[in-house]
């Protein structure tokens, strides 16, 4: 089988869907790999250093041409799409609930679509899972980020001056993103809270040197595949009450919550802006998908009531050589998992291929 590895065309991305290390492994599984030309440039992995890995460097138009399996970072475009043949496999991030048309369009040229972003969270699925290596890498860089724009220091620091105090830092959803963004701001010296809706990660936020702030939620059914369901206004205004006066003595905020399928919940609104602490900076990591902070813009730094807010996007790009090395490490364990002796297994019966099995031969699999 040969494997195509595209160069991202989204704008500010910098990452690349194989390394030239994860394209040798795929070599020495049997697999040809075709890379278009300065896919990996962005990432620090020139062409010389996937020709070293045993691939070939090609134009874009031939691995349309000549791949069975073309891979990528985010959705393949309209213009990519319109070059798709009858029987290729595309794999990559879909999200295919806030882009039925895309998933229509990829099914009328007869190809197959699998999406890395569908993983389910099983642990037997825990070294294909994209979403959580990247989230690893974003949690981190969010406070890296916040820290770079805060008038303070993170850590206690005692000097002839006079001492100067720790950081308060507050997190909003501990999740993969939230947890390492946790375990940064500990590491950094600052004294860290953190909340969620999910009472069962309680205990992670406190393994790892946060205090939880909890808030009693009588829907017990308030999550579903690894992520938090929608949850009601009640819910919502309760927990704005119960967080205020961590927020409003917080010096960084990091906000991370996201629901599968449907935007982002405000969890800041500018009220609340109103009452922080002037030079206080918030970094919303879920801008992408609406926001999580009701003043946030995306790829924007606004000042707003004297608070910083930072609605970076696609931070895992920002550090697109790790970030790279990760995602190219999932999707080699996904598609060696997915094939046998040269071809697609197509086990829909396996929970893996089930949920991320969009389109076959252009059939669409999946309710859109």
């Amino acid at each position: 089988m040969k494997i195509g590895i595209l160069k991202e065309t989204r704008s500010n991305e910098k990452r690349v869907a194989v390394t030239p290390k994860i394209a040798q492994d795929f070599k020495n599984k049997g697999f040809d790999v075709l890379v278009e030309k300065d896919a990996g440039l962005a990432s620090a992995f020139d062409d010389a250093s996937y020709k070293k890995a045993g691939a070939e460097i090609v134009s874009k138009t031939t691995i349309f041409k000549d791949t069975d399996i073309i891979v990528k970072i985010n959705p393949l475009e309209a213009p990519e799409i319109d070059q798709l043949k009858k029987g290729q496999t595309v794999i990559s991030m879909v999200y295919h609930r806030l882009n039925p048309d895309l998933v229509k369009n990829i099914a009328q040229k007869g190809a197959s679509l699998f999406s890395m972003d569908a993983m389910p969270r099983i642990s037997r699925a825990q070294n294909m899972d994209v979403l959580s290596s990247q989230s690893n890498l974003g949690g981190y860089k969010a406070v890296i980020l916040g820290a770079d724009n805060m008038t303070k220091i993170f850590p206690l620091m005692m000097t002839a001056a006079g001492t100067i105090t720790p950081a308060k830092v507050l997190i909003y959803g501990v999740g993969v993103a939230g947890l390492q963004a946790i375990a940064t701001a500990k590491r950094l010296g600052a004294v860290v809270e953190a909340t969620d809706v999910r009472p069962e990660t309680k205990e992670q936020a406190e393994s790892l040197g946060a205090k939880f702030i909890s808030v009693e939620n009588e829907d017990e059914n308030i999550s579903e595949g690894g992520y938090a369901k929608e949850q009601s206004e009640e819910f919502l205004t309760k927990q704005k009450e119960a967080v205020n006066k961590s927020l409003y003595n917080a010096d960084l905020v990091v906000t991370t919550a996201l629901v599968q399928g449907a935007k982002a919940p405000v969890l800041i609104t500018e009220d609340q802006i109103k009452n922080m602490k002037r030079g206080a900076v918030i970094v919303d990591m879920a801008v992408e998908k609406g926001g999580n902070v009701e003043l946030s813009e995306p790829d924007k730094i606004v000042l707003k009531h004297g608070v910083k807010i930072i609605g970076q996007t696609n931070l895992p790009s920002t550090l697109a050589t790790n970030a790279s090395e990760l995602y190219a490490k999932n999707l080699f364990n996904f598609i060696t998992y997915l094939t046998e002796n040269g071809k697609f297994k197509w086990d829909l019966e396996d929970e893996i291929t089930q949920k991320t099995l969009l389109v076959k031969d252009g059939q669409i699999l999946t309710e859109l």
